[in-house]
């Protein structure tokens, strides 16, 4: 603890305890928005591969890939890479490498990081690879398990999966005891790694970051550049103050946003935002989030049940939709919701876009305009006819969900300014210039606070938007002289 609180002392931080609460992060200097508070490389981490999509292993890159001949598990996409992580793939490889290949196939993400964490561990005890205050073991060993509050059914699994562990390693004197308490703590305590655009790449454990803790509203964010986790601050951040992430979706209702830390962090948060639970306004952002619109479709009330439980009112406008006919409705909405598929193969798209639309449908007939099942409806969507080239389309459905990101995220959310992006890059694809510059520099004021300004996807931004600018002058000016 000593070495990590000197390694910290150097970056403006310290870690203390805190009753309730155990370890947390805290600032002992001020931070300004987008300053970098913290970053760290994974003690281990592994991509998420499989039959559809691989990555490598070092660096997570998707193109180029050449399998590891050996264990055929592993890819790597350069020389570099490979080497990179020989040493410690040196000793996965040959374990998995004594596995039947139908069993070596079936080695999930989770196994493997567990067996990596193993092996790295054994290499840095050996010195054959090399420890520092904020990459070692110990680290890893004070990280909270949470193994009381474990039901019985996740037990027995994480037993299992530490049975595997061992046969795969084939240590003898091995400790299955740790090896189940160590899953558990990388249920609570790995992250998933997401490229600039947050669509997910793989699971990494960062055992430094993994001190920094919740809130619904948090002073930073953690995003990755590569597998490098990076902790910014959204805001200014004094001295003395705790440093704080969110670990999961906030945009929901407490209720939803307590379910979820719940049942991955086996915790109850009382952030600011959480503490407002049962308080009126917290129940108004419930019912607007997640409950249904108003009879009158030119009225943005919000409902709330009636005293007879018969029907729901509008708080606006005191219209009363029937129980009945929500129940129908919220029916018929669900007979299609489980037609929609999981996942869209590229030849079914059509048929879901089909699908997609008739749920929409049905959601504006039953939920507020700023739902947030209509929202993702309308991302899946946005999502698909993007997929298609359809930018006109997949514009129509990207607009509408802007007012809702803005309602439900704190105004510098990276969510908020990709979506500004993507608003961005369809106007301008669609040659509507000057509201592309409009969303583009919103997407530019927001993303350089959450992601710096350094990366290849930020600083393709600057300049799409540094295009659009001068195209957006270009025409004015020739506006201006066939004026003249």
């Amino acid at each position: 603890m000593e070495e990590l609180q000197r390694a910290l002392e150097d970056r403006g931080l310290t870690v203390s305890n805190v009753p309730e609460k155990g370890r947390c992060l805290f600032t002992t200097r001020d931070f300004s928005p987008g300053e970098v508070i913290i970053s760290q490389e994974p003690y281990v981490s592994v991509p998420n591969n499989s039959s559809a999509e691989s990555r490598c292993d070092a660096c997570f890159e998707s193109s180029n890939l050449k399998k590891c001949s050996a264990c055929q598990v592993v890819y790597y996409c350069s020389n570099s890479c490979q080497k990179s992580e020989w040493k410690l793939h040196r000793l996965e490889c040959e374990a998995l490498s004594k596995l039947h290949k139908e069993r070596r196939m079936a080695v999930t993400p989770s196994i493997r990081l567990m067996i990596k964490l193993y092996l790295r561990t054994k290499l840095q005890t050996e010195k054959v690879i090399p420890a520092s205050a904020m990459d070692n073991y110990k680290l890893v060993e004070a990280l909270v398990a949470h193994m009381s509050e474990i039901d019985e059914k996740q037990l027995v699994l994480y037993a299992q999966m530490a049975n595997l562990v061992s046969l795969i390693l084939q240590w003898p004197g091995i400790n299955i005891k740790e090896i189940a308490e160590n899953f558990s703590k990388l249920a609570c305590n790995a992250h998933t790694i997401c490229d600039s655009e947050l669509r997910p790449l793989g699971t990494g454990l960062y055992p430094v970051i993994s001190i920094i803790n919740h809130s619904c509203l948090p002073n930073s964010v953690l995003l990755f550049e590569g597998r490098s986790a990076v902790v910014r601050a959204v805001q200014h951040i004094p001295k003395g103050a705790e440093v704080l992430i969110s670990y999961i979706e906030t945009a929901g209702s407490t209720l939803t946003r307590q379910k979820a830390l719940k049942e991955q962090y086996l915790f109850t948060c009382t952030c600011p935002r959480c503490s407002k639970v049962g308080k009126y306004d917290d129940i108004q952002e419930s019912a607007v989030l997640e409950g249904y619109r108003c009879k009158d479709n030119g009225c943005i009330g919000f409902l709330l049940r009636e005293s007879d439980g018969n029907g729901f009112i509008c708080q606006q406008c005191g219209l009363v939709r029937s129980k009945k006919e929500i129940k129908q409705i919220a029916s018929e909405l669900k007979s299609l919701s489980d037609k929609a598929p999981i996942s869209t193969p590229s030849h079914n798209y059509q048929e879901a876009i089909s699908v997609y639309k008739a749920i929409e449908t049905l959601q504006k007939k039953l939920y507020h305009p700023f739902s947030i099942s209509l929202m993702q409806t309308r991302e899946k969507l946005l999502k698909i006819l993007m997929e298609l080239e359809d930018w006109s389309e997949a514009l129509a459905y990207c607009r509408p969900t802007i007012p809702v990101y803005q309602r439900v995220y704190p105004g510098c959310h990276p969510l908020l300014g990709l979506q500004y992006y993507t608003c961005g890059k369809l106007e301008w694809l669609l040659g509507d210039t000057e509201n592309a510059v409009k969303s583009l520099t919103k997407a530019a004021d927001i993303l350089r606070i959450t992601h710096g300004t350094s990366t290849p996807f930020m600083k393709d931004l600057f300049v799409r938007l540094q295009e659009a600018r001068a195209e957006a002058s270009y025409k004015f000016s020739s506006e201006k002289s066939d004026s003249c």
